[in-house]
């Protein structure tokens, strides 16, 4: 029965894509996205099951559903593991995919494409579940490829669109550079320990014994390959450009990729091997640094960023190195606390932003906005709701992960707790910046926007209102004193428990983290408020804020160092190197068919000329027997 179920959890997204590719086009559009929407709800309530059953009985599910491979004394199954942190992402993937399941069918409606966009959305679910609930790493990468070639569609899913093009490319090859990274760090491991299966790998690796040097050096590098896999997944330094330009696709897209996907596969990876990065410290603190300074990077791009989804964009940068940062320093549960708070106002804003640019026609830019609380209040109180959460404002959910990952680094490292303070003030900052432009003093659009201006359909404003009530109450699963999240992870690390002792300290450090949010609303509310400053338009942008606003020339300097010396060496191949071997090959084949032009003149039908060519043939030989003989 078990297995049964766990086989619909898996495998309903799917049958929603097939329904979608084969059937969509000849049913209605509504029909396609209710079908597409009801196959996800389906995991969802499946995982709620399972998840009251485990609950209940603290028992993980492992089932095998087929052999797999078998090579000398590896053996590898395709089992399904559904414990404590799979059931955890279970729930919000497949809990807030159906929601943004739910918004894309009034969001899409008008698409022509629609049930092929349905039919994508359901693929990702499905390939995200199998990321999230594989036995072992091979399942696991499965679902990994699965989510980067789901983007890819859904990212150039406008595909008319050149930069929605490039935007589509550019996630699938820098994901490509992480999962390199990602396979090394599995075939090591298949090579260390003739298994990739979670369990058994946990068990080994607890009892192992270094009896040599050389395992420890190999367990370092493995971590340090799974991470440049997370790396690229997750969007961490210098793999992360390809997230803010992800948000070039339809808003759904950029809710279900930023929130509640493929963004949060490194995070789940790392957590879920978490006792092979314990045993390696040195990669552990270099996961540390690399996410603090992705929060600090990332938020200070979103200082300056116009476009309402690039804002965002760059806000989930920073938070994943948030999150990363708990996970360097070993603070597991407190990197997945985040993670959930994360999904829901992060899930909020973004449908958010989409209510916003659907209601002014497509419209992105913040500074031809303002003014539109009172046109669409639902979306202005949702949205704010969820941007408290992000600031960190007590007590919406946001407050209590972000807290917990500041005092796990005032406890580690003093320097780390900096960056990561000042990119939370930051984020105060930009994100109250976006509501202020978007939502405050008088409207900066087109009279004919102006005039049209309106609330979102239910169909759109229902999940706003969902996600916004998570965000400011989702931040009780792990309050202190409770702390239910840290005592159900517990099986999962080892009994390790992360429960922070609420003593003077701790009080002090709430205290800093708030007023930390509140210097950033009230620097923000004195810009854009009391000085109704607007940003200026790109041309006139100066100085160090050209620098922020251009992103660095990240993306500049890797066209510089990558792009075109390949485009170069590709070039060179097909204009030089190419032609210089195909003229090579041609002449090759002329003088063959020379050869056999003049070969073919000897098959005349002659016969006269046969006895004679057999004639001189004859000689030759008994010419060469005799002269050969003679020399003897």
């Amino acid at each position: 029965m078990e297995k049964n179920l766990a086989l619909v959890l898996l495998l309903s997204p799917f049958v929603g894509f097939l329904f979608n590719i084969f059937f969509g086009k000849k049913v209605s559009r509504t029909i396609s996205g209710t079908i597409g929407t009801l196959t996800v709800v389906v995991s969802f309530l499946l995982s709620i099951c399972f998840f009251a059953q485990l609950n209940q009985n603290g028992k993980p599910f492992e089932i095998s559903l087929f052999d797999w491979i078998q090579v000398s004394n590896f053996k590898l199954d395709f089992g399904v593991l559904l414990d404590q942190l799979s059931l955890l992402w279970l729930l919000f993937v497949t809990g807030i995919g159906s929601l943004i399941h739910l918004y894309s069918i009034s969001y899409m409606h008008d698409d022509e494409n629609m049930h092929k966009f349905f039919a994508y959305l359901n693929l990702f679910v499905f390939f995200m579940i199998t990321l999230v609930v594989g036995s072992n790493l091979l399942v696991m990468f499965i679902g990994w490829e699965g989510v980067g070639l789901c983007s890819y569609l859904l990212i150039g899913f406008w595909y008319k669109n050149q930069p929605y093009n490039d935007a589509a490319k550019k996630a699938f090859i820098m994901n490509r550079i992480g999962d390199l990274g990602f396979l090394i760090g599995i075939f090591i491991l298949g090579s260390l320990f003739s298994t990739l299966n979670f369990t058994e790998l946990k068990q080994t690796l607890t009892n192992l014994n270094f009896t040599t040097t050389t395992i420890p050096i190999l367990l370092g590098i493995a971590a340090l390959c799974l991470f440049i896999g997370a790396c690229g997944k997750s969007a961490q330094l210098p793999l992360y450009t390809w997230l803010p330009d992800a948000m070039a696709g339809p808003t759904p897209v950029s809710a279900l990729i930023h929130a509640a996907t493929m963004v949060t596969a490194g995070i789940f990876m790392v957590t879920r091997m978490n006792f092979l990065f314990d045993l390696t410290p040195d990669v552990q603190n270099i996961i540390a640094i690399v996410g603090a300074l992705t929060a600090l990077v990332a938020a200070s791009i979103g200082l300056l960023q116009n476009d309402i989804k690039k804002v965002l964009a760059y806000s989930t940068v920073s938070q994943l190195g948030l999150m990363f940062l708990a996970l360097g320093l070993g603070a597991y549960t407190v990197a997945v606390f985040h993670v959930i708070t994360h999904a829901f106002f992060k899930a909020c804003l973004f449908l958010g932003s989409g209510s916003v640019i659907h209601g002014l026609h497509g419209e992105q830019d913040m500074r031809k906005m303002g003014g539109l609380r009172k046109a669409m209040p639902i979306t202005f109180w949702t949205m704010m709701i969820s941007t408290l959460a992000i600031a960190g404002i007590f007590p919406f959910a946001g407050f209590w992960s972000k807290d917990e990952i500041l005092m796990v680094a005032f406890e580690h490292n003093k320097v780390l707790w900096i960056v990561a303070s000042i990119a939370s003030i930051m984020t105060a900052f930009y994100m109250f910046r976006l509501m202020y432009l978007t939502f405050f003093k008088d409207f900066r659009g087109t009279n004919e926007q102006k005039h049209h201006l309106h609330e979102s359909p239910s169909l759109i404003t229902i999940p706003l209102v969902i996600l916004a009530i998570l965000a400011a109450i989702g931040g009780a699963i792990n309050l202190p004193g409770s702390m239910w999240l840290n005592h159900f992870m517990e099986p999962i690390l080892s009994g390790k428990h992360e429960a922070h002792h609420l003593g003077t300290q701790e009080y002090m450090l709430m205290g800093i983290a708030l007023a930390g949010a509140l210097i950033g609303i009230i620097w923000a509310n004195a810009k854009y408020i009391k000085q109704s400053f607007v940003p200026k338009e790109d041309s006139e942008i100066v100085g160090l804020n050209k620098t922020i606003y251009n992103k660095y020339y990240v993306d500049e300097f890797y066209t510089f160092l990558i792009v075109r010396p390949v485009n170069s060496l590709a070039n060179f191949f097909r204009t030089t190197l190419e032609p210089a071997l195909g003229k090579v090959v041609f002449s090759l084949g002329t003088a063959a068919n020379g050869l056999g032009t003049q070969g073919k003149k000897l098959q005349n039908g002659n016969i006269g000329l046969y006895l004679f060519a057999f004639v001189i043939g004859v000689c030759a030989i008994i010419s060469y027997l005799f002269i050969t003989h003679t020399a003897q």
